[in-house]
């Protein structure tokens, strides 16, 4: 009896002493960098609001520390990606940074982290590098691989019998990796990429292009935009009238956020996400239900991102007890953590990527209907992290 009392005591002094600690840490300063303006605004509000809503959800705390927010719009500009980052570190003293959408500034922004030791959590940017040479333990990502959605509509493509495809995009990393992604599932499935086309980001001049896909008559074409990009791409390839002789399909980013400028033009097509609108599960239902009563919006994979950005956050710091220098601790509960997402239970592989099912998705109204898996449990390949 004297063993089960003391060890009583011994638990609830233990417990006593991680909330004073957690008591006596300041606030936990996030630094937000993420687009606020520009072709990717929507985006990067969404990313901004899912994260909030899983922080509301826990009242406000993350292991017991209040939470302060320093919001820099990067404008999607890399040129002012790397002044940005060190504001925040250097100037706001900030002790995580949130960020970014485009895959050209999460590149700067993961080089300063890199030699900084500043936690960074992605919630979208998916440059293979982050997770390839650029990897670190301080360095993790709440979204996808560029090549990851590429890869699965690659593989659904072949599976469908087409033979020949070509693939349009901005020439910049996203969707090089992205492009690349399809080509590599599409071809080891048996079909051929016969060519790349592709035109200055945020160009939205497509006509030229879309030509060249009219003469040449692809089985299928490929397409990675996003934001008012992805709905006046979609937009222009219904009026020349390719949508009724040649497929068009692409990533989630697509579609994602973008159905209700693209009206009829987006309907019936396919893409691959990791999120979708009517997964229904009580996880997921629950999750749409609190982000439209908080923001008077339906979510995206984009506010799924913001969410579980803002978990993998919790799940490090409450193995840390609010320290957030204690970098590997961090680091293994986060890797040996299963994350209840909305999206449906992921982890994060070695390299700090998620692992996770992407969905084939067919566009229904102003939906993005799941109608099956594209790609079971997919990891990215990870090549050149030596973490």
């Amino acid at each position: 009896m004297k063993l089960i009392k003391f060890c009583t005591m011994a638990v609830a002094f233990t417990m006593s002493a991680q909330v004073i600690h957690a008591q006596s840490l300041p606030p936990l300063k996030v630094g937000m960098m993420l687009p606020y303006s520009g072709t990717y605004a929507a985006l990067g509000n969404a990313i901004d609001n899912g994260f909030q809503l899983y922080v509301k959800e826990l009242g406000g705390k993350i292991a017991g520390r209040e939470i302060t927010y320093v919001r820099v719009d990067d404008e999607s500009e890399p040129s002012k990606a790397t002044d940005n980052i060190n504001k925040l570190i250097k100037r706001d003293n900030v002790d995580v940074v949130i960020g970014t959408v485009h895959s050209g500034v999460a590149m700067a922004m993961a080089k300063v982290a890199k030699d900084t030791g500043t936690m960074l959590i992605i919630p979208n940017a998916g440059a293979n590098a982050i997770t390839g040479p650029l990897c670190a333990k301080n360095i993790f990502r709440s979204s996808f691989t560029n090549g990851q959605p590429g890869y699965a509509m690659g593989e659904v493509a072949a599976k469908k019998g087409y033979k020949t495809a070509m693939t349009i995009t901005w020439n910049y990393a996203a969707g090089e990796e992205s492009v690349k992604g399809f080509q590599e599932g599409f071809e080891k499935g048996g079909g051929k990429v016969t060519k790349m086309l592709n035109l200055p980001f945020p160009g939205v001049e497509f006509q030229a292009l879309l030509t060249e896909v009219a003469a040449a008559k692809p089985d299928i074409v490929y397409s990675f935009f996003a934001g008012g990009g992805a709905v006046k791409f979609v937009k222009d390839y219904a009026s020349a009238g390719l949508n009724k002789s040649i497929p068009l399909v692409g990533p989630g980013f697509l579609t994602d956020g973008t159905l209700e400028g693209q009206g009829e033009a987006a309907q019936g097509m396919l893409t691959s996400l990791h999120y979708g609108d009517n997964l229904n599960t009580k996880r997921d239902n629950e999750f749409r239900l609190a982000y439209a009563k908080q923001f008077k919006l339906q979510p995206d994979v984009y506010a799924v991102q913001g969410y579980d950005a803002a978990q993998m956050l919790t799940i490090g710091l409450v193995a840390t007890k609010g320290d957030i220098s204690k970098k590997d601790e961090f680091a293994k509960a986060v890797v040996a953590a299963k994350i209840d997402s909305p999206r449906g239970p992921f982890t994060i592989s070695k390299a700090h990527n998620p692992i996770q099912d992407f969905y084939l998705r067919q566009v229904v109204g102003k939906e993005n209907k799941v109608i099956g898996i594209a790609s079971k449990s997919l990891a990215d390949s990870a090549r050149g992290c030596n973490m």
